[in-house]
């Protein structure tokens, strides 16, 4: 989770939601990503989305279901079924968004059974304040 939240770095020091993604394929950091809406003015390149195509790159492959994601937020449905479709195992996040999430809260991709893929999910609230904290101090300097 620590790297996560250094891509969640990167992705604050280019004007991004700071938000940060690792993907780990048997014990091993294989692919990180970080928020890039901004840096190349593309909606899509969520840090889950930005990780996942580095580690089908790397594996060679359009499964990662020996993998496993960790991520400083709680993921929006975008990033949730994009995870489901890349068959990743298990997802580990430090925060929930009650605004944009989509595990916990909103459209709660994975509570339904007719979805393709349900990953195991883990809340990791230990890292939660630290992610909180990020994004707080992110959206009041930009109220500034």
């Amino acid at each position: 989770m620590k790297q996560a939240f250094i891509c969640a770095e990167m992705a604050k020091s280019h004007d991004d939601v700071p938000i940060g993604a690792v993907i780990v394929h048997d014990g091993k950091i294989i692919a990180h990503g970080e928020n890039q809406v901004q840096f190349k003015k593309n909606p899509i390149l969520h840090a889950e989305i930005v990780a996942i195509n580095k580690a089908c790159k790397k594996l060679n492959s359009k499964f990662l279901d020996d993998c496993e994601i960790y991520i400083t937020l709680e993921p929006c449905a975008m990033c949730a079924v994009a995870i489901s479709y890349a068959r990743i195992k298990k997802i580990y996040f430090a925060a929930r968004d009650i605004k944009g999430g989509a595990i916990l809260h909103n459209s709660k991709i994975f509570q339904t059974d007719k979805h393709l893929w349900k990953p195991e999910v883990v809340e990791v609230p230990e890292f939660g304040i630290q992610s909180a904290d990020l994004l707080q101090d992110f959206f009041k300097a930009k109220r500034k």
